[in-house]
């Protein structure tokens, strides 16, 4: 019976592929595509694949699930373990998520001060909507970047390290492997340029830079997306991915020693002291590698944000699951559904920098009853104009995860997948409600539907913006406004909110349809000025260079009548944009000769840089017009 490959560390991989003779790496894509279908599931646990009379290849998973060494994987023909098909084998299976090593104990004496906990893998954005929370790193002994010295455990750096010469050659050949990446596209992205990204990523961990690893691997699954046309592929997600590799590798090649480049293999939890924190709203988690579970929402007193997190491995059904699992903090009796309308009073607290309470020794919590959001602290979240809020979150660091953000609206109605609200203040803009998680088996998008049926009622919003959308928040919960008559009408159990991904609105929880006060009429598409603007056309080119690499960039520069689209760039006062963007054709166009005059494949770096430059300056232009978009407008009536 046909069986599912287990998942296999990226190392492993990049190991199996560089021990390929040249001649077999060229047959290596061809043999991975359906080696897959004909796994099967052994009763010693191994997963075997079959190719002819001679060749077996089997894979013994270790206790984790996945295979993490190379004598887990094992062929019988005469060539292993150099050969075709252990490779292909490796290469069709999924990745391995990093394990993070376990945690020493603590000493007797020691208390919350000396407290560290692993970090969760989590979500990506499309699966929470947000930034992502963090990604553990696995450390592996090693002596070849060291001089012979073992490391058992990479330090991240601080402000007052420089980059070691083990960090400064691995940020390189990271900068190399990723700038032939984008130079071959998803076309020409197969398995042999994918392993040069993993040996490139696994030389980076071992360099203790873990934020490059995970930005390599993103890049690698979404390569690997795009080219077996998996329906959760967006190209625009593998662009961004692209550009962050770019970014981190080049600023890490020249020596910069800023401590988010580098990143944490860990999550440190510091002492907090004592805490009194109250639920605002629960959020399911749901990663495409396999992970689910929650993140409860916390306020403190003095406005300072805080969260619970349950995410595992488990899938859908976990996350499902978790919304009502017991709260593994300092012997707390609450579950999550509980600590999301209820409160605590933490002794011996202990926080991640992000401000994930931990669960270590000492913590001791005791449930408080919870608060309504018209009571302080959570009334001053619903305070401050949206605006201010998503202008604050876009001057925060890059790649640091929006805050959430409470505003009151008005139901406008439905536009497409949107649901249109304008808040409740005088010339606010129209806004997008998306669902916060698409997945159907999730009560986000059925809630929104529902209250879509709804125009004119007024209610709160607590969501997270959505940096990369003009106007658009993605709502984790809902409440009746204050003073409102038409609108929400929620069980007193439920202290005044909705968890749209765990509570379902029903008929009940809406006021009748008559006492609809007159509203706008919804129009059919609202305005959205990221898709009005002209920048779409270097989006476009930044694009077809990452779905057909350089030489689909190439094509298109030979064109004369191509460059005139970067006219209506220049007519828009966008001149660097359309500057950068003939630069990157240019570029890509460019073949040097050799000396005796014969066209020669140029060197990737200068394309690379091409595009980074295009891609940073996109980035920057287009967070510019998010932030315009949520400002108020004398025009709205």
């Amino acid at each position: 019976m046909s069986t599912e490959l287990p998942p296999v560390a990226p190392e492993v991989l990049a190991e199996a592929v560089e021990n390929l003779t040249a001649r077999l790496r060229k047959k290596l894509d061809a043999a991975i595509a359906g080696c897959a279908a004909g796994a099967t599931a052994e009763a010693d646990g191994s997963t075997t694949v079959r190719f002819g009379e001679d060749a077996l290849v089997t894979l013994r998973p270790g206790p984790t699930g996945a295979v993490t060494s190379a004598g887990q994987a094992l062929c019988s023909c005469l060539l292993a373990p150099r050969c075709l098909h252990r490779a292909a084998v490796l290469g069709a299976a999924p990745l391995a998520d990093p394990v993070q090593p376990p945690v020493p104990p603590e000493p007797a004496a020691a208390g919350p001060a000396q407290a560290s906990e692993p970090a969760e893998p989590v979500a990506t954005q499309p699966v929470t909507a947000g930034r992502p929370l963090t990604e553990a790193q696995p450390l592996i002994e090693t002596q070849a970047l060291t001089g012979g010295r073992p490391v058992t455990e990479a330090q991240p750096l601080t402000e007052t390290q420089p980059l070691t010469a083990a960090q400064l050659r691995a940020a390189a050949a990271l900068w190399r492997a990723a700038a032939e990446a984008l130079a071959a596209g998803v076309t020409a992205g197969g398995a042999v340029v994918q392993a040069e990204l993993l040996r490139a990523a696994h030389t980076a961990r071992l360099a203790g830079m873990p934020r490059a690893e995970a930005a390599a691997l993103r890049v690698v699954r979404g390569l690997r997306g795009a080219r077996e046309r998996q329906a959760a592929h967006r190209l625009a997600d593998l662009t961004g991915a692209f550009r962050e590799l770019l970014h981190t590798a080049a600023l890490l090649a020249s020596g910069s020693t800023e401590p988010a480049l580098t990143g944490t293999t860990r999550r440190a939890y510091a002492p907090g002291g004592s805490l009194r924190v109250y639920g605002l709203c629960r959020e399911p988690v749901l990663s495409a590698t396999g992970y689910g579970g929650v993140v409860t929402h916390l306020l403190a007193q003095d406005d300072t944000r805080y969260s619970v997190s349950d995410v595992r491995p488990g899938g859908l059904a976990r996350a499902r699951g978790a919304g009502t699992a017991s709260v593994a903090l300092g012997g707390a009796t609450l579950d999550h559904a509980g600590l999301a309308r209820g409160g605590l009073r933490i002794a011996g607290a202990t926080v991640s920098a992000e401000g994930r309470l931990g669960a270590g020794r000492g913590v001791k919590a005791t449930p408080l009853p919870g608060i309504r959001w018209t009571e302080e602290p959570a009334a001053a979240l619903f305070a401050r104009p949206a605006a201010e809020a998503v202008a604050h979150r876009l001057a925060d660091e890059e790649g640091a995860e929006p805050a959430l953000l409470g505003c009151e609206v008005t139901v406008v109605g439905a536009s497409g997948d949107h649901l249109l609200v304008r808040e409740t203040r005088q010339d606010a803009p129209l806004l997008r409600l998306l669902p916060a998680h698409p997945h159907p088996e999730l009560a986000h998008t059925e809630n929104l539907r529902r209250l879509a049926k709804y125009p004119g009622l007024r209610l709160r919003v607590l969501g997270r913006p959505d940096l990369d959308r003009a106007a658009t928040l993605r709502p984790l919960a809902v409440g009746p406004a204050p003073g409102a008559q038409y609108t929400l009408r929620l069980p007193e159990e439920w202290l005044g909110r909705a968890d749209l991904g765990y509570d379902r609105l029903q008929g009940s929880h809406f006021p009748p349809p008559t006492e609809a006060p007159a509203c706008e009429a919804a129009p059919e598409a609202a305005p959205d000025a990221l898709a009005d603007s002209p920048l779409w056309r270097v989006r476009r080119l930044l694009e077809t260079g990452v779905a057909g690499g350089r030489r689909a960039v190439a094509e298109a520069a030979r064109d004369a009548a191509s460059r005139a689209p970067y006219g209506p760039l220049r007519r828009a006062g966008l001149t660097a944009a359309a500057e950068l963007a003939e630069a990157l054709a240019a570029e890509a166009d460019r073949r040097p000769r050799d000396a005796f005059g014969r066209l020669a494949d140029p060197a990737p770096d200068a394309y690379a840089r091409a595009w980074l430059a295009a891609a940073t300056y996109l980035r920057a232009a287009e967070r510019s017009l998010v932030a315009a978009s949520w400002e108020p407008s004398p025009a709205t009536p």
